[in-house]
């Protein structure tokens, strides 16, 4: 018996790292492959011409992703602020207010467009832009101030579960202590209450920037001339065929990316260490 739990264990012990390696592998071999590919020489992707870097000088010469890189960063950041804004108080609502009448109902509409299909979410909020339209005359043009609209709608979403989740963890004395000293609202809430929110406010308002920055469905509907963003034309493009220049465009997101992580990695471990 104790032969086959000891070769059990070595079995598990093998099997383990085995299974992390593979599962690694499905992740990182694929992008691996693709940086290889952003230095091809050749103008087919599928094809290997030798070493060369003239698609990264390509990528910076189109005007067309440049341009779209910099409406997605534009509508990531507004988007992002407008949904970290308004997630705050729909989560501060949430988990301070106790057992109010349409509590149910708003934690439904709150968290109603994380489990929402792209398609519909896209489709219905271009229904509700052609309306706007006739009634009010706005938007007369669906551009950027539309896609901002759209993202931030989902983006809040998002903020509020991860700010209720954070207040739920905070004790409530810390805010009836300020109370009690003669503080009243809305100090309590900037003095005492926000500043516990913040690492939430913070890891919500960057996961909304990155939902935003990623969203192609939602954007597709509510865009129009001149307000296409990042995956879109990426998109266009792939559709037509996949190019070195667009490996070189992913090349470059994969090392942006990378560079945050570290920072991000040893800022936590410098503070750890404080």
């Amino acid at each position: 018996m104790s032969d086959a739990r000891m070769s059990g264990r070595g079995l598990s012990r093998f099997a383990l790292p085995m299974a992390a390696a593979f599962g690694f592998a499905v992740l990182y071999v694929p992008l691996a492959i693709m940086v290889i590919y952003s230095f091809n020489a050749s103008k087919l992707a599928s094809v290997w011409g030798g070493w060369s870097v003239q698609w990264y000088g390509e990528l910076l010469r189109n005007d067309q992703i440049l341009q779209a890189a910099w409406v997605s960063l534009k509508v990531a950041a507004m988007s992002a602020t407008l949904g970290t804004i308004f997630g705050c108080l729909i989560g501060y609502a949430m988990s301070r207010f106790g057992r109010f009448r349409p509590r149910l109902l708003l934690s439904g509409m709150a968290t109603a467009p994380i489990v929402m299909p792209d398609v519909v979410t896209g489709l219905s909020l271009l229904l509700l832009f052609i309306s706007m339209e006739a009634l009010l005359g706005w938007p007369a043009e669906r551009g950027v101030d539309t896609i901002v609209i759209a993202h931030a709608t989902f983006c809040m979403a998002f903020v509020a579960v991860i700010v209720q989740a954070r207040l739920t963890d905070v004790d409530t004395s810390v805010e009836e202590a300020a109370m009690d000293l003669g503080a009243r609202q809305p100090r309590v809430f900037f003095d005492v209450t926000l500043p516990m929110m913040a690492p939430a406010l913070v890891a919500g308002w960057l996961l909304s920037f990155t939902l935003s920055l990623d969203d192609l469905v939602i954007a597709s509907f509510v865009s129009g001339p001149g307000a296409s963003t990042l995956p879109m034309v990426v998109f266009s493009k792939v559709r037509l065929g996949v190019t070195p220049e667009i490996n070189a465009l992913a090349t470059l997101l994969i090392v942006l990316v990378s560079i945050f992580v570290a920072l991000a990695a040893w800022r936590m471990r410098k503070a750890g260490k404080a």
